[in-house]
């Protein structure tokens, strides 16, 4: 057994007595009030879902394991000369709450490495697929095609304990997600490239390996691995997450989940923000006529923009009361590494000038940039200029986190998510109640 998944076992038995004590002593113990605004608006802030693996606090930002994105970045072991840690580390402390040794990371990297393999039949349905396909549907596709290899799905139907499904669910986890890189670098090398493959290299860790598969030098390997650890999970309500969480709740395998999930990140209201953001950033430069405006130049576009009822997008937070610090991750790592790159000016421009003005505009709680007013930009300076591409980079970060969440519901035994619904006639009739 891997050292990873003996940490979980023992973890699985700590953590087991407490949510038990909670369903058998506190029941009936009331957490929150839900309004007919809440119901009709989306169910937002609702508190109904439990995940220990991550929480957005509203002024330190998304919360992995308790630990804030710097503390991750400063405390998990980093890959030998280079400045991130790997995703291989990072996974560890998702699943186990724990910091990795090196020896710990190395295990998790070996289990990935030998599971890796990508059957030849997703390659030839990947292939079969139009060329003009988006590559989110080649993506999920691809996954859900491999729901055959489900370890789950095969030993359910052997008497499984219910005490025991998060086994071959954590088997399935690590057996797809060592496959992600690949088949996620082959969708782009086949759409963008010509069809130049590049086969992968063992040696590598998870983000330098999909560095190397997608062909792009040093450093978009440390790109890769602090833009899938970033986009790894946000709590448990967003729509990839939660789309996984419920398919899994039905005992649905973790192919069928994923895939699920990928097809909710591909909705122009979630994971395409950042598609949008930098299509707006390429606007803007088009229409000062592609030179860097002083920073009156841009207050005045700021204005002008507000002005005529359109927003900036980027900005703003539903949760958030500061800027995201996914945000600052990435701008730092722009300010060192790119701080000449003519869309990153644009967007440092933003950063100094739209706060402030959204303040006195009275515009949002929160005027702060967000992650998607950043990560389409390192993209795009690194030679991944293919918009659509981006929600995949999305998805392989975002199922870190949900198998991570999948393995420890079916760990603790979480039933079947089942809400119940009201007619708008009850709403009515409670509103009536309360006038």
């Amino acid at each position: 057994m891997s050292i990873l998944k003996q940490k979980l076992r023992e973890k699985i038995l700590i953590e087991r007595p407490r949510t038990e004590k909670l369903l058998k002593e506190y029941s009936n113990v009331k957490v929150d009030d839900v309004t007919i605004g809440q119901i009709i608006g989306g169910m937002r802030d609702i508190k109904s879902l439990v995940t220990d693996i991550s929480y957005l606090d509203p002024f330190e930002g998304i919360r992995f394991r308790g630990y804030t994105i710097p503390e991750v970045l400063e405390k998990l072991p980093l890959v030998p000369n280079e400045e991130m840690p790997s995703v291989e580390a990072f996974f560890y402390l998702l699943l186990t709450g724990d910091i990795p040794t090196q020896k710990e990371v190395d295990d998790v990297h070996e289990e990935f490495n030998r599971r890796k393999e990508v059957p030849n039949y997703v390659f030839n349905i990947i292939r079969s697929m139009p060329k003009d396909s988006h590559p989110m549907t080649m993506f999920a596709t691809a996954i859900l095609s491999m729901q055959k290899e489900s370890i789950f799905a095969k030993e359910y139907h052997k008497d499984l304990k219910k005490g025991d499904y998060w086994d071959p669910y954590y088997e399935d986890s690590m057996n797809l997600l060592a496959k992600l890189p690949e088949i996620a670098t082959f969708i782009y090398r086949l759409k963008y490239r010509n069809e130049d493959i590049i086969k992968g290299d063992p040696h590598l860790d998870f983000g330098g390996n999909f560095a190397h598969m997608m062909g792009i030098p040093h450093p978009y390997d440390d790109i890769a691995r602090l833009y899938f650890i970033l986009h790894s999970d946000h709590e448990s309500g967003n729509v990839s997450a939660h789309t996984g969480h419920l398919v899994a709740s039905a005992l649905s395998d973790i192919y069928y989940a994923i895939s699920a999930m990928l097809t909710g990140l591909a909705g122009p209201l979630h994971g395409l923000a950042n598609e949008e953001v930098l299509r707006w950033l390429h606007g803007v430069m088009e229409s000062m006529g592609g030179k860097i405006p002083t920073e009156d130049e841009m207050k005045k576009f700021v204005y002008d923009t507000l002005d005529s009822g359109h927003v900036i997008p980027g900005f703003g937070h539903a949760v958030l009361r500061k800027t995201d610090p996914r945000y600052t991750a990435q701008r730092e790592f722009c300010l060192k590494h790119l701080p000449d790159d003519p869309i990153f000016k644009y967007v440092d421009l933003l950063y100094k000038v739209v706060p402030p003005i959204l303040l006195e505009r009275g515009k949002a709680k929160n005027p702060w940039p967000n992650v998607d007013a950043q990560s389409g930009v390192i993209q795009w300076h690194y030679g991944v200029k293919e918009y659509e591409f981006y929600t995949v980079l999305f998805g392989i970060g975002r199922s870190l986190g949900v198998c991570s969440n999948i393995i420890w519901s079916r760990a603790l035994g979480y039933p079947l998510e089942r809400p119940k619904s009201l007619t708008t006639a009850m709403l009515e009739e409670a509103a009536a109640k309360k006038d």
